[in-house]
Parts: structure tokens; sequence; C-alpha cells
């Protein structure tokens, strides 16, 4: 091979890396545009930190109680108030974070990971076997998503594995979600994949002598990460919905364990007369939720070609 030709491969691998650097660069660039994008990832940042060190940021121990300080309103001393056994509102608040954001985020991750390579294997290998997991799936997506959820939960409530309530009932959300889920993520995956495996470029990998394995794994999931990531992101409010309603109807997290969930529901018993307890939490899950949307959004903008030049 002569030295111009050796040089030439040198500059195309070169404009290649920096194409696909490019992609990535431009996504990032048009993403901190998006003021409101940047603003929630901040927000989602200092939510993540504050459920990391629950227990060393709040005030209070989240179930101490003070039978003089019941039902009292936002004060110096108790910035949200206290509820009915003179806990301290904002400490139940942040432990409250520590499960509500721990169950959605990992959750999710979970949930995108088994739909992920479930929708790869059924795009992938098409066929047969596209018809039989995409008809298992079906019969799954079919079930109304609250009452698969409930139904898990019963099951899971009625099986003594753990002696710890609050881990049993972390599990069994965690379960719910997970089985809840994936579905949606496995059908996305499932469709990008159908598309990107008839690209060029897989040709010439299976034409290379690559792997099937090897040409899902390095050519595949990059080219469809974009959607995944924005997927991931509108997967977690749904998550933290699903936890605070699961708690609040009762078959999540019980008192005197704290969440979103069980907040909310403590605080709508007293609405009328003591509106404090329901406005916090009620706060903390739309404004997550809504930073959560906010950035998927941002994220969907960045990583949509057709806005690329706009």
């Amino acid at each position: 091979m002569s030295q111009s030709a050796t040089t030439d491969q040198k500059t195309m691998l070169t404009s290649t890396s920096g194409k696909a650097e490019s992609l990535w660069a431009d996504a990032w660039k048009r993403l901190k545009k998006n003021k409101a994008s940047v603003v929630s990832g901040i927000f989602i940042l200092i939510m993540c930190f504050i459920a990391l060190f629950a227990k060393q940021i709040q005030p209070y121990p989240f179930d101490k109680q003070d039978i003089t300080q019941i039902l009292e309103g936002p004060s110096a001393t108790h910035w949200l108030g206290t509820d009915n056994l003179g806990r301290d509102l904002l400490s139940r608040l942040i432990y409250g974070a520590r499960m509500s954001m721990a169950v959605a985020i990992f959750t999710a991750f979970v949930s995108l990971f088994i739909g992920a390579v479930y929708g790869a294997i059924s795009g992938w290998f098409g066929g047969k076997v596209d018809a039989i997991m995409m008809r298992s799936m079906d019969i799954l997506y079919s079930i109304p998503a609250l009452v698969l959820m409930i139904l898990v939960m019963v099951a899971f409530g009625s099986v003594e594995l753990f002696d710890n309530p609050e881990l049993k009932a972390m599990t069994g959300i965690f379960l719910a979600l997970s089985i809840v889920g994936w579905v949606s993520v496995a059908r996305l995956v499932r469709g990008q994949v159908l598309q990107v495996k008839e690209m060029q470029y897989v040709e010439a990998a299976f034409a290379m002598g690559a792997s099937q394995f090897g040409i899902v794994w390095k050519h595949i999931f990059p080219n469809i990460l974009g959607p995944i990531i924005v997927t991931l992101t509108f997967q977690i409010p749904a998550n933290v919905l699903f936890e605070s309603f699961l708690s609040f109807i009762g078959l999540g997290l019980q008192p005197p364990f704290s969440s979103w969930g069980v907040l909310a529901n403590e605080g709508w018993r007293s609405l009328r007369n003591y509106p404090h307890l329901i406005i916090s939490p009620g706060l903390a899950i739309f404004m997550t939720m809504l930073a959560f949307n906010l950035f998927g959004d941002g994220l969907r903008d960045a990583f949509d070609p057709k806005l690329k030049n706009r």
C-alpha cells in the first residue's frame, strides 16, 4: 500500500471521527441553549444530591415526635410546619426524596436495560422470533399499567421475604414499576433496531465478518442511544408519579417511614384544616416531574437531526 493511500485513509478516519464527535458536541451545544432544560437539569441534580445525603441534610430525624408542636404551621423552627404527631415536615420531605427518587431512577434504568435487550433481540432476529416476542409483550401491554402494578404489589405483599417494612415496600414498588416500565422501552428499541439494521454501514460490517453481537453493540446501539436516553428521562417522572400513587393508596411505603406519596396521603386527610401538610409534597412531586419532562424535551430537541440548523 502506497504512502499516499495510507495518508488518505488516516484523513478519512479522522474526518469520520470528528463527525461522530461533532454530532454529540452539536447536541450538547443546542441543549445548553435551552434555558429551561439547563435549569431543569440543575434542579434534578440538586434533588439527587438531597436524596443521596438525606440523613445528613435533614434538620431533625424524620420520625422524631414532639407532642408540644403538633400541626404547627411554617415557622422559623419548622420551615414547612409539623404533622399530626409533631414531626418536622421538611425533614420528612427530604427523607421522602430518598425513597421517591431512588425507586424512580433505579427502576427506570432496570426497565431500560430489560426493554433494550428484549427489543434489540426481537428487532434484530425478526421473523418468527419477533412475532412470538411481540405477541407475548402485547399480552402484557394490554393490561392497564395501574392495574398491573396493583396486582404485583398485592401479590408481593403476601410474601414474607423481608423483616424490614421499608425494604419490603421499596422492593415491591421496584418490581411493580420494572414489570410495567420495560414494555414501552422494548417497543421503541425494536422499532429503532428494525430501522437501523437496514443501513449500509451494518451491511458493511457484515461483509467484513463482524459478529451479530458485535454489530448490535458497536454499530446499532450507539446510533439509537439518543432516543433511548430521551425515553429514560420521560420514564423517571412517570415512576415518581406511580410510586407516589401506590404509597398514596396504601400499597407502598407506610408510616412512620416517609415518601412523597405517604406525605400526600397524610396531607389529604387534613386538607381543609391544615393545607400545609399537602402543599409541600405536592409541590415536590410537581416540580420534579416538570423538571424531568422539560429536560427530556430539551434532550429530544438536541438529538433531533431535523433541528440541527435551527
